[in-house]
């Protein structure tokens, strides 16, 4: 009762209007923002390679919206294609079939930057490659590296999967923290 007659005065009925309208408005914008914010989400899912054909280890450097969200890039020198003549066909093997790939990764907590770094063996078959060394300058980290992964035992030589070999097609992979990016070549490998 106290209610009605409340609303009985013409200007508290115009004000519970005014407000239950502005109510509505303020529901119906919150509910069209997550709307798109769905939408957003499911384009930036779709964008960093869930149900994508894009070639993972592309020359380019795709991003996703996020400056640390970035494909893994060749490390090989300007004049190098970065990993030798991947296309070669034959049963020689050498430095040429370990391609190193980094990219820039979410920096640890305190905001040191950090990298991923994937070593493949490049070779389609029968040529598996050992002691795999690196040009890594002094190589440290933030971030513990597994040294049975990868280690530094001297200025500018890393080894690489504790010496031990590396079938074709497979791939390791680490992650180094660091406030920069170290430059990795392959310098030297012993096929098997």
């Amino acid at each position: 009762m106290r209610l009605r007659g409340v609303l009985s005065n013409g200007c508290s009925r115009r004000l519970f209007i005014a407000n239950s309208v502005a109510l509505m408005i303020i529901c119906f914008g919150f509910i069209m923002m997550l709307i798109a914010l769905f939408f957003v989400i499911d384009h930036l899912g779709s964008s960093v390679g869930i149900n994508n054909n894009r070639l993972v280890f592309s020359n380019e450097n795709h991003t996703a919206g996020y400056g640390h969200r970035k494909l893994l890039q060749s490390t090989g020198d300007a004049d190098d294609d970065g990993g030798g003549d991947m296309n070669r066909i034959g049963a020689a093997c050498s430095k040429d079939d370990i391609v190193i790939l980094q990219g820039q990764t979410a920096p640890l907590p305190n905001g040191i930057p950090a990298y991923t770094v994937e070593i493949l063996n490049a070779c389609v078959s029968g040529c598996s490659i050992s002691n795999i060394h690196v040009s890594c300058g002094w190589f440290s980290s933030a971030r513990l590296v597994n040294p049975k992964v990868f280690r530094r035992n001297d200025f500018d030589d890393c080894l690489v999967n504790d010496g031990e070999a590396l079938g074709p097609g497979e791939t390791l992979s680490f992650q180094y923290a660091n406030s920069f990016r170290y430059p990795l070549s392959v310098s030297s490998v012993v096929c098997c």
